[in-house]
């Protein structure tokens, strides 16, 4: 089992099916001792609560499993946010291991999009909900309380991981993906400096892993197409690779290599040069011309 999460607190958003199950999952099986799940979906809540106790029971069968507690919130709520954080502080303490997975996309040209219902609630939901729930906890990640409110351990902090997941689709500009890719381009900036802030202030026990994958068959890209050299992913191996890194403390992780050779494309080429590139060869511009989505 690893240090990191045998015995350790994770709390994963958008955790009620899909990739954010698979994360707490891995969490079980590793020995956490609480697995807290958010998700807006109540009943596949409920569900996955079942399941995920099926297998902590299974796991330790003299005893002692791992707690598994869930939260209806809608994280394009910033009060839902507090609140929910506060009931999660008063019973678990700060979680050793925050997962910020939960995410929603929506395909179509930016004038196509609603105002509010689709524009606000994407940006709340896949930049600013990160943003709001990693300051709830992080003072007590940095502090190492991690008990609840009655702890009085004085031993060193704890290691603690904070991981992001953004997309690929934070690092090149996109059509039919225009707000989708704003978020994301900003919950990469700001996890990024949020690591060096932690860096810098001496915070060494809390690693910050920001993931930037393609497209992945879990059904909310669904009819996307992979750009050259760009697979469609597993849920399964994008949980393992993104878990290796989070343990492993590591910076950034991108998922498949070909993202990193876009990005150091698009870097180097002038605009023109990369969107014939892009849109010619790669087929990047046109990814999304078929998506239907979840």
């Amino acid at each position: 089992m690893s240090r990191t999460v045998s015995g350790a607190t994770v709390l994963v958003t958008g955790a009620a099916s899909g990739m954010g199950l698979l994360y707490a999952e891995r969490a079980v099986a590793e020995g956490a001792r609480a697995v807290i799940l958010w998700d807006v979906d109540g009943r596949g809540l409920a569900a996955a609560v079942e399941r995920l106790g099926d297998a902590a029971a299974a796991a330790h069968p003299a005893g002692n499993p791992t707690r598994i507690a869930s939260y209806r919130v809608d994280l394009a709520e910033p009060g839902a946010i507090a609140q929910t954080a506060q009931k999660v502080r008063q019973e678990f303490g700060s979680p050793d291991v925050l997962i910020n997975n939960a995410g929603i996309v929506r395909s179509g040209f930016f004038w196509q999009h609603d105002s509010g219902e689709h524009i606000r609630r994407i940006m709340q939901v896949n930049a600013l909900a990160p943003m709001y729930i990693t300051r709830e906890f992080l003072p007590g990640m940095i502090n190492g309380t991690r008990s609840g409110p009655n702890s009085t351990s004085n031993r060193a902090p704890r290691a603690a991981r904070i991981v992001n997941i953004a997309s690929a689709a934070g690092t090149l500009a996109n059509p039919r993906m225009s707000v989708y890719a704003a978020s994301k381009w900003s919950l990469i900036g700001w996890s990024e400096s949020l690591r060096l802030e932690l860096e810098q202030q001496g915070h060494d026990h809390v690693k910050v892993t920001t993931v930037m994958p393609s497209y992945i068959s879990t059904g909310m890209f669904a009819g996307a197409r992979g750009p050259l050299l760009t697979p469609i992913l597993t849920p399964e191996y994008v949980v393992g690779r993104v878990w290796r890194a989070m343990l492993a403390g590591r910076p950034t992780l991108a998922l498949p290599w070909s993202v990193n050779l876009a990005k150091a494309l698009r870097g180097i080429l002038p605009t023109r040069a990369w969107d014939a590139l892009a849109d010619r060869v790669f087929g990047v511009y046109h990814s999304m011309d078929d998506f239907t989505g979840r």
